[in-house]
């Protein structure tokens, strides 16, 4: 219970370790909501700016007529004064009103009139000592500590005065921002944009997840071009530059293996001529008699030939195991495994090693019969070359799940672990390993394993001594 109160407790951390994973991980979804944000956000800075602008700069000229109206209203009314207030306020009303910013002398414009060289009436907010210096002119004044931009007219008496006053540019924006007119629309808008933004975005990039699928469900071998279609203008580059280097690293691909294929090839021939050459020789010499030295030498041809020739044989084996020459077919791993122990049987019983099989029940796969022998042989023949005299290589065979289990196990010196993965190169061998060898063996089953959808693994028997070759394959459906 105690276990459980525990792993409960831990599971909002590991919630919120995984979404800041997720967040730190580069998203193109993420960089493409925030583009669309960024420029939402620039087109509204844009679009307050110039409306600004345009407020700052053309509000007193436009509401000239207004303001001569005030002017007019002001003179005609000068004998009844409660009627001239109300006109007045009325009037100053609907020019707010008009502009959309109600009774607010911080954005509207506001109206003081004089008339005798006395105030009869002021806008609410506005300040009192606001005074132009010349008349019919625009100016920026200071009053309150704030800046405000004003222009007085007159009667031709210069009894009545009407100064329009606007607030100057820093205070329009200060008001602006102190009050969220720029920010609260851009919080509010956000979320509502941000769903949406993601599911455009998603159908948008379904065209390139259908590639990036079809690539990812490639084999190692499968070199054969992109299949979709790509019909967009962002996506067809990728694709055709895609399919373009699949074309050369078939053709490098294909130049490898005819080169190497021909060249095993012509080497079989001499290389069997010579051996042919060397053992008439030695038949030859034998009718005399041949010195331990003549004998040594003969060895060492023979030897060195016996190379030769298993290293041309590994190579095409090599060709043949990247060339997929036969198509795949159902087929008993463990049947096909006793057929080549009885094969190799032979060549165990020279190097005086013996051979146990342990299979318990049909192993169905489905592969290459061809590069399943070649892996089969490889594995059974390392093992047998590099057991001691009188010890016994131990081949298992079972299904574990959905995969065919095959373990080869000896008894010889191993393979060290920092060398483990090394020995499934090219020509590579153990630096400490006094048995002769191309360094192909374990290159071949890898390929073979990996062409068959498998996995290879090497690690110690368990008895001290000796190394186990494990090989997973899927099982026939």
């Amino acid at each position: 219970m105690s276990t459980l109160v525990v792993s409960l407790a831990r599971m909002p951390g590991r919630w919120l370790a995984e979404g800041w994973r997720r967040v730190r991980r580069p998203s193109l979804v993420r960089r493409l909501m925030f583009a669309q944000m960024a420029m939402m956000t620039l087109l509204w800075s844009l679009a307050v700016g110039l409306v600004m602008i345009s407020s700052m700069s053309d509000d007193l000229n436009v509401m000239d007529t207004s303001q001569r109206s005030m002017l007019l209203v002001a003179q005609n009314l000068a004998d009844r004064p409660a009627r001239q207030y109300e006109s007045l306020r009325a009037m100053d009303l609907a020019l707010r009103n008009s502009l959309g910013n109600g009774n607010d002398a911080s954005l509207s414009p506001s109206v003081i009139v004089w008339q005798h060289g006395r105030p009869v009436y002021r806008s609410d907010g506005v300040p009192s000592d606001i005074a132009n210096t010349q008349t019919d002119i625009e100016e920026t004044v200071r009053a309150d500590g704030k800046s405000w931009r004003a222009r007085t007219i007159e009667s031709p008496s210069g009894k009545t005065r009407v100064t329009l006053v606007t607030p100057g540019g820093m205070q329009v924006w200060l008001t602006f921002q102190s009050r969220g007119y720029y920010l609260l629309p851009l919080v509010i808008s956000v979320p509502f944009l941000l769903l949406p933004a993601w599911l455009s975005i998603r159908l948008a990039l379904r065209p390139w997840r259908t590639v990036a699928k079809e690539i990812a469900s490639r084999g190692p071998h499968d070199l054969a071009p992109v299949s979709v279609k790509a019909r967009h203008d962002e996506l067809q580059p990728l694709v055709h530059n895609f399919n373009a280097l699949m074309d050369r690293l078939r053709a490098s691909i294909a130049r490898e293996q005819s080169f190497i294929a021909d060249a095993a090839h012509e080497l079989r021939t001499p290389i069997a001529a010579m051996r042919v050459n060397v053992e008439a020789l030695q038949a030859l010499l034998t009718q005399h008699i041949p010195t331990e030295r003549q004998h040594e030498l003969f060895s060492r041809v023979l030897n060195s030939n016996a190379r030769a020739e298993r290293l041309v044989g590994q190579l095409l084996r090599l060709m043949r195991s990247h060339s997929n020459a036969s198509a795949p077919r159902p087929m008993r791993l463990d049947d096909l495994v006793q057929e080549r122990l009885a094969a190799l049987s032979a060549l165990a019983h020279v190097r005086k090693v013996e051979i146990e099989l342990l299979a318990d029940e049909p192993v169905e796969v489905v592969g290459d019969r061809d590069g399943l022998v070649s892996m089969i042989d490889n594995l059974i023949d390392n093992a047998t070359k590099y057991s001691p005299e009188g010890t016994v290589v131990s081949v298992g065979i079972r299904r574990v799940g959905d995969e065919a289990l095959l373990t080869v196990a000896d008894q010889g010196p191993g393979i060290a672990p920092a060398l483990r993965e090394r020995v499934f190169d090219r020509f590579f061998r153990d630096p400490d390993q006094v048995q002769t060898g191309s360094g192909l063996g374990l290159a071949i089953v890898r390929s073979v394993v990996d062409a068959h959808g498998g996995a290879i693994a090497l690690s110690d028997t368990g008895t001290g001594k000796g190394l186990q070759v494990t090989v997973r394959i899927p099982v026939a459906a």
